[in-house]
């Protein structure tokens, strides 16, 4: 499914929304809700996130329930973390988890980990690929608000991520598989590898990609691919693995996710950078990739996206600047994973030009900001 189907769809769920009548809420209830939810997702695929607001307000209003608020809550939340507001969207991912009585904050984390060990070691792969489906509605849903946190925790709180993981994993073996299940699993992978267990990790992202295709639901295959793909590369030749993020991009587009399918793209294109792909042909890419971002409102990863760009106009010798809005020097100045990616994208450039003195600055500060960022 490509992109536009979401924008006539859309169409067709604000058309119908027009044709209800004045107490529609009060005659129509679950109609209503249904046509709301709807247009409320296909308006955050769009990028149009003014009527995301208003509908998420109608609904706010007039549901009966907060279980029937929830869909929408989400939705906010994920407009939230794809513009600059990734706190907001942390802080308020947080609290609808607590008032449904999931509590993810800790203070320490080793503690936590040896806990997900613990928990693990009596389970077999068998076991858990094996486990009975999740079937509360309420439950599904929590899991999509902790599987959004742990994206967003990546690039502006790491240290919290394994308790958000460990939530995930407790919640599916005590409840049953969600299709945010995998993504905890291949968060413990990522964690493992990052520890340095590359081996452990790697076969913890293999469980997730299986138990992905065991529990059915494509829903969250874009994040999925994209997580665990930079796991595979430390493992499987990297041009090879690389191709995982095309078929990670089908899955996103597919689902209607708009975050993923430019985060699969963001890292094929950084990975093909690294692998040595013609720097004309990767300029091109890059072009598409910040133009992606800018259309499904990517603020985030069109930055990231751009610190890269740079370091192409250097080598191919244009020199040209990446532009940002103020909103962009505000993300580059307070998230950790973009200014991360920009020393380490001006280290880069400046050894190859033999700068040494500012290569040295900038790995520094690269490595400073290690302990606030997840990459591997």
């Amino acid at each position: 499914m490509e992109m536009s189907d979401y924008e006539t769809a859309y169409s067709y769920f604000d058309s119908g929304i027009s044709y209800l009548r004045k107490k529609h809420w009060q005659e129509h209830y679950a109609l209503s809700l249904e046509l709301y939810t709807l247009a409320a997702k296909c308006a955050l695929t769009n990028g149009d996130h003014t009527s995301l607001k208003l509908l998420s307000d109608d609904v706010a209003a007039k549901a009966h329930f907060f279980e029937d608020k929830l869909d929408v809550l989400y939705f906010e939340t994920c407009a939230l973390a794809y513009s600059s507001r990734l706190t907001e969207s942390i802080e308020k991912g947080l609290d609808i988890l607590s008032k449904l009585g999931i509590e993810v904050q800790g203070t320490n984390v080793e503690a936590r980990v040896q806990e997900m060990k613990d928990l693990l070691s009596s389970h077999t792969d068998d076991e858990i690929l094996n486990s009975k489906q999740m079937t509360d509605p309420t439950m599904i849903i929590a899991m999509k608000f902790l599987g959004k946190l742990e994206t967003g925790m990546t690039q502006i709180m790491p240290k919290s991520v394994p308790y958000v993981t460990f939530k995930i994993i407790e919640l599916s073996l005590t409840h049953g598989m969600s299709p945010v299940s995998p993504l905890g699993f291949g968060y413990y992978g990522s964690y493992l590898a990052k520890q340095g267990n590359i081996n452990d990790g790697y076969h913890y992202v293999k469980l997730a990609l299986s138990l992905l295709d065991k529990v059915g639901s494509r829903d969250s295959a874009g994040d999925m691919i994209a997580l665990c793909t930079q796991v595979k590369t430390y493992v499987e030749p990297l041009q090879a693995a690389l191709e995982y993020h095309h078929e990670g991009y089908a899955a996103a587009m597919a689902s209607g996710d708009s975050s993923q399918a430019v985060i699969n793209t963001l890292l094929n294109c950084i990975g093909s950078f690294f692998a040595g792909t013609n720097l004309q042909r990767m300029q091109d890419l890059f072009a598409d990739t910040v133009k992606l971002c800018e259309e499904r409102k990517q603020l985030n990863y069109k930055l990231q996206a751009q610190q890269v760009q740079r370091s192409l106009s250097k080598l191919i010798g244009t020199g040209e600047e990446p532009k940002h809005s103020s909103e962009g020097q505000d993300i580059l100045a307070s998230n950790s994973s973009v200014l991360r990616s920009y020393h380490y994208q001006t280290a880069y450039v400046s050894f190859i030009f033999r700068s040494y003195d500012d290569t040295i600055e900038h790995i520094e500060k690269y490595f400073a900001l290690q302990e606030t960022t997840w990459g591997i």
